[in-house]
């Protein structure tokens, strides 16, 4: 098969999988989410040659630098907007939020949210996208035994902090005297 012919069936095999992943981090900007994705796929066709047996986590890999790409491009625009007060609060579009807003589960997005954005990735990367350890380290671009350790320590961090940040579970028990 040529180089091509690889592209093509990597791109239709896993447009949709870089997609979701794509859609997952940019949560609530979905106008850049073709975008980067679009960025990631023109990659994988540069660099065509170099696309492994099992392409998918090593496009998660480049699909992870372009979205560093469109995040620090989003905080220019952000940035922008705002020294130019042409933001929605400017002009009065607010929107508040009701009693019942919380989603079910909240506190564990809460505790995801204060790790690092490293501890996040390697967690979403195993969690969301499925990734095995082998796979995880082609996408992180580390070797398996670092790519081991870093989810074992981000499943400790989030581990503490959910402890800190749960609701109260099950009542403990009483002991019976």
């Amino acid at each position: 098969m040529s180089n091509d012919e690889i592209f093509a069936a990597a791109y239709r095999e896993h447009y949709w999988a870089v997609s979701r992943y794509v859609a997952r981090r940019l949560d609530g900007r979905t106008s850049e989410v073709e975008e980067v994705v679009a960025e990631v796929f023109t990659v994988a066709w540069r660099r065509r040659a170099d696309l492994p047996d099992a392409p998918l986590p090593w496009l998660y890999g480049v699909a992870r630098n372009c979205l560093a790409n469109a995040v620090r491009g989003y905080g220019r625009r952000r940035r922008l907007v705002d020294r130019l007060g042409n933001d929605d609060a400017a002009h009065g579009r607010h929107l508040a939020a009701g009693p019942d807003a919380e989603r079910p589960g909240a506190w564990v997005h809460e505790a995801l949210a204060r790790l690092s954005a490293a501890d996040q990735e390697v967690l979403r990367l195993t969690a969301w996208e499925e990734l095995g350890v082998e796979e995880l380290a082609v996408a992180l671009g580390c070797g398996r035994r670092a790519a081991s350790m870093r989810l074992h320590r981000a499943r400790r961090r989030l581990r503490a902090e959910i402890d800190r940040v749960s609701p109260t579970t099950a009542p403990k028990e009483r002991s019976h005297g």
